[in-house]
C-alpha cells in the first residue's frame, strides 16, 4: 500500500489531533492512521506559545484527556506541563510514531467515484508537495492562524522606538527586566502576562478599551490531592473532571439566568481582592457575565500584583503611538520601552486549506455543521472545535469518540461515505453566540450552526455526552453511500 495512503488522516499534532489519535488506538486499532503537523513539534498551541507565564486558562482535569488522568497537583497548569502531558500521552499509545513534521496541508479534494480525500501537503523545510490519501479527513489545526496573530492598525506604530510584541511570537531572549511595559489587551492572555512580568519589569500597564470580568481560581485542587493518599489516579480523576464539569456548567447556566446577580457576586469577589485604592471601573464590563469567556486568575496573582503597586489597569482608547509610548483618547500618556499587543488571534478555519469535491470548491461558511463536527454536504470530513463556555477537550473527547463510532458503524454496513444534509430545511443561525471580539471576527469564515438538533450547537456537555456517546448513528440527517459489498 501507498505510505500515503491511510484510513483516517488527521490534521494537527496538538493538544486535539493527539486526542484524536489515541482515540483511534484505543476505539479502531484496525484502521490505519497518519498524523499531520505543518510545525516541528508536538503541542499546538502548547508549544507555539512562550510568553510568560503562559498557562491554562481552564481547570486540567477538565482540559486533561478523558482517558489519561492529569496527576500534577496543579490544576491550572503551566505550559510546558501541558506540553510534557500531550508528549507523555502520544508516548503511551504509540501515536508519536504516526506523525510527519513539516506537513503544511495546502487543499484536500474529495474524489466521489473512489470514496477517497486527494490531500495536497507541502514540505515547509523543502517547498516539495505530494498527495496524501484518505477515505475520512479530520482536522485538529484549532480555529486560529499559526503564522501571525491579530493586531489591528495602530496609529503612528512606526514612531514608536522601543519594542512591539506579540505574545504569539515571543522572543525568548527579551530583556524586560526594570523596564516599563505597556500590555495592550484584556483577555487571558493579558491577565497572564500582567501578574508575571511585573516580578521582573519596573512596572506593568495593562491598557483595555473595556474590562473583563475575572475570577480568582485556586491554582492547585487540594482535595484530589489529599484523595490522591488512599485513592487510585483514575478514580480521583474523574471525580474531580465529574466535579468540575458540574460546577462549570452550573455557573454558566447561572449566569445566563441571573446576570444581575451574578455580576454582583463578582464584582464583590474582586473589589474584596484589589482593595479600596483601584477604581473598580476597570472591572465593570459592559455586558452580562458570560456573554464573553471570563478569565481565571490563579490564586489571584493578578490582583496581588495590582495592590503592590507593580501592575495598574488604564480603561482608555489609543489615540495614537509615539516615540515614547501611548497616547490615549483621554490626554494621557503612557510611557513604555516594551509594548505587548495581546490583542488576540486571526481566525482561520482548517488551517487555511481549501476544500473541494470532484474539484468544485467548497465553502464551508456557506454551510452548517452537524453536531459540531462535520459539514453540511461534505463526505468524510469532521473537524474538532472545542467548547468557548468550557475546556475545549471536553468536546474534542466527544468529537473523537463520535468519529470511532462512525468508523465503525460504517464497516459494520459495509459502505465507505457519510455525508450530512440538511433534508428538513433547518434556518441558518449564527455559530456561537457570543460577543468576543475574535468570535465577531470568525463569523463570517466558520459554517453556520442551525435552528434545532442535530445542527444546532448547545455549548453544553451532558447534551453533547448523550447526543455523541450515546446518540444514533443513523439519526436520518446522515446519508451513506459507496458500498464496500
Amino acid at each position: 500500500m501507498n505510505e500515503n495512503q491511510v484510513d483516517v488522516l488527521i490534521m494537527g499534532a496538538g493538544l486535539s489531533g493527539i486526542g484524536a489519535a489515541c482515540h483511534l488506538e484505543i476505539d479502531c486499532p484496525d484502521k490505519t492512521y497518519l498524523v499531520l503537523e505543518s510545525r516541528d513539534a508536538m503541542g499546538g498551541t502548547w508549544d507555539l506559545f512562550r510568553y510568560p507565564g503562559i498557562r491554562s486558562d481552564s481547570d486540567m482535569y477538565t482540559l486533561g484527556y478523558n482517558f489519561k488522568p492529569w496527576t500534577n497537583p496543579k490544576a491550572i497548569a503551566d505550559g510546558e506541563s501541558i506540553r510534557e502531558y500531550i508528549k507523555e500521552t502520544a508516548a503511551q499509545y504509540g501515536v508519536d510514531s504516526k506523525i510527519r513534521y513539516s506537513q503544511k496541508v495546502l487543499s484536500a479534494n474529495w474524489i466521489s467515484d473512489r470514496a477517497q480525500w486527494r490531500v495536497e501537503v507541502e514540505n515547509t523545510k523543502t517547498g516539495a508537495t505530494s498527495p496524501y490519501y484518505c477515505n475520512f479527513f479530520l482536522c485538529c489545526s484549532g480555529y486560529y492562524n499559526y503564522a501571525a496573530g491579530y493586531e489591528p492598525e495602530f496609529k503612528g506604530k512606526e514612531r514608536f522606538q522601543g519594542e512591539v510584541i506579540h505574545p504569539q511570537h515571543w522572543p525568548q531572549d527579551l530583556d524586560y527586566s526594570d523596564k516599563n511595559v505597556v500590555i495592550i489587551g484584556s483577555g487571558a492572555t493579558a491577565v497572564t502576562l500582567a501578574p508575571s512580568m511585573s516580578n521582573t519589569a519596573a512596572h506593568v500597564t495593562m491598557l483595555q478599551r473595556s474590562p473583563t470580568y475575572v475570577m480568582t481560581v485556586p491554582e492547585k485542587d487540594v482535595l484530589s490531592s489529599k484523595m490522591r493518599e488512599f485513592l487510585p489516579d483514575k478514580w480521583v480523576y474523574r471525580i474531580a473532571r465529574t466535579r468540575n464539569v458540574a460546577l462549570s456548567m452550573g455557573v454558566y447556566n447561572f449566569s445566563r439566568a441571573y446576570p444581575d446577580k451574578m455580576r454582583n457576586f463578582i464584582q464583590k469577589h474582586v473589589a474584596d481582592r484589589i482593595g479600596p485604592n483601584v477604581d473598580m471601573k476597570h472591572f465593570t464590563p459592559d455586558y452580562n457575565p458570560w456573554d464573553q469567556r471570563m478569565c481565571a486568575v490563579p490564586n489571584g496573582d493578578l490582583f496581588r500584583a495590582i495592590r503592590k503597586g507593580k501592575v495598574s489597569v488604564v480603561t482608555d482608547h489609543i489615540d495614537t503611538f509615539t516615540e515614547t509610548g501611548l497616547l490615549l483618547k483621554s490626554g494621557q500618556e503612557l510611557e513604555a520601552d516594551i509594548i505587548v499587543t495581546a490583542t488576540g488571534l486571526d481566525i482561520q478555519l482548517a488551517g487555511g486549506m481549501e476544500l473541494s469535491i470532484d474539484g468544485i470548491p467548497y465553502d464551508p461558511s456557506k454551510k452548517m455543521y452537524y453536531k459540531g463536527l462535520m459539514f453540511e454536504d461534505l463526505p468524510n470530513f469532521g473537524m474538532v472545535f472545542g467548547y468557548t463556555n468550557a475546556s475545549w477537550t471536553l468536546k474534542a473527547d466527544l468529537i473523537s469518540e463520535f468519529v470511532c463510532r462512525l468508523l465503525k458503524y460504517m464497516d459494520k454496513k459495509g459502505v465507505r461515505q457519510v455525508v450530512p444534509r440538511n433534508h428538513k430545511d433547518v434556518q441558518h443561525t449564527p455559530f456561537v453566540d457570543m460577543s468576543a471580539g475574535y468570535i465577531q471576527r470568525a463569523l463570517s469564515k466558520v459554517p453556520k450552526q442551525g435552528a434545532k438538533a442535530p445542527w444546532k450547537l448547545y455549548q453544553n456537555y451532558v447534551l453533547d455526552l448523550a447526543m455523541l456517546r450515546f446518540g444514533r448513528i443513523a439519526d436520518g440527517s446522515l446519508e451513506f453511500g459507496a458500498r464496500t459489498k
